[in-house]
């Protein structure tokens, strides 16, 4: 299994911590196919709702585009309106409660090519057709990096060129918000498109990119220095929000996928802490959501040693600061009601 092993998972069993405090998973994935260079794997429904039933008080997810299930044919800019489609079904299997309390799916990221400019539009209404009740935004991700290892989304500085932002001012228009994801080199790039399309709500993808393997391997001291920078270039912009998350990838360098025993919610909240400190005090606890990014951070912990490592972490926030993080932001910012 290319995200997780759950038999080597539970290896590491720890009971829920708070299990009552409301939580809103902003960030998720559904396939069943490869995926591009990621091996074939299932993660639908039933596989999601496993790692829910955690102990955690999961109210409502978001689901972020995959490149999955897209229409097989038919005018190429509107193939990812099946993506939506499909997962309109799953979210209204969810929605009927047998499948448990939790709402996957409350809020769905589909995809659009804002390169189209204007006529980006047509697809947006296509999306929302698909979805009426809960399509919420696209992600568009204009990841670009020299290291050959990435998995480079879009040609270099295409958030500054002219048809991108026309794009993404006619989804501001509709008000649908746009998440994105990038490599941290890419920051300051990302503060300008910001600044440059103010009217639109845009979500940074896990904590900005960071990267310390491949050439990035043995550079923290180039590495963090210029990361921090670019979330400190990005926060400034106040129409962007910030998730938490993304640090089980192995490209954050830590190894924890090649574990003889997963790790547990001890050490994993202590390895965040500096970097996630960092995120908060620059966006504000307003501005940032705890995100899982299941099922690539699998790979590294279970759902359930996630939580409360995140848990761990923010009890020097204040009730109403950690209220926003697990929950009110993202409820917020994808307009979620369940």
């Amino acid at each position: 299994m290319p995200f997780g092993d759950n038999d080597w998972l539970a290896l590491t069993d720890e009971p829920a911590l708070e299990p009552g405090l409301p939580l809103c998973d902003p960030h998720h994935h559904f396939w069943d196919a490869r995926i591009g260079s990621i091996p074939y794997q299932r993660y639908l429904l039933h596989e999601l709702m496993g790692d829910l039933d955690s102990g955690h008080n999961v109210r409502s997810t978001v689901f972020v585009e995959a490149r999955s299930m897209y229409r097989p044919s038919g005018p190429e800019e509107l193939r990812p309106v099946g993506e939506v489609e499909f997962v309109q079904g799953l979210a209204a299997a969810s929605a009927s409660g047998i499948y448990g309390e939790s709402r996957a799916a409350a809020g769905i990221v589909g995809h659009a090519d804002l390169k189209l400019g204007d006529s980006v539009t047509s697809v947006l209404e296509a999306l929302q057709a698909a979805s009426p009740n809960r399509f919420k935004g696209i992600r568009h991700n204009v990841t670009w990096s020299p290291d050959p290892a990435w998995d480079n989304r879009d040609a270099e500085g295409v958030a500054s060129t002219d048809s991108f932002r026309a794009g993404a001012k006619a989804l501001a228009r509709m008000g649908l918000s746009l998440d994105t994801m990038q490599a941290f080199t890419q920051l300051k790039e990302l503060a300008e498109f910001a600044r440059a399309v103010p009217e639109l709500t845009i979500i940074l993808n896990h904590m900005g990119g960071v990267s310390r393997t491949g050439i990035y391997a043995g550079k923290d001291d180039e590495v963090i220095p210029e990361w921090r920078e670019g979330i400190a270039a990005v926060a400034s912009c106040p129409n962007v929000t910030c998730k938490l998350g993304g640090m089980g990838m192995p490209r954050w360098g830590f190894d924890w996928h090649t574990r003889e025993i997963p790790i547990g919610s001890e050490e994993l909240a202590e390895a965040m802490t500096p970097w996630m400190n960092y995120c908060i005090e620059q966006f504000g606890p307003d501005r940032c959501m705890f995100e899982s990014n299941f099922p690539p951070d699998k790979v590294s912990f279970s759902y359930n040693v996630m939580y409360n490592a995140f848990k761990r972490f923010s009890q020097s926030y204040t009730p109403s600061e950690r209220a926003a993080m697990f929950h009110d932001t993202a409820a917020r910012v994808y307009r979620i009601q369940t």
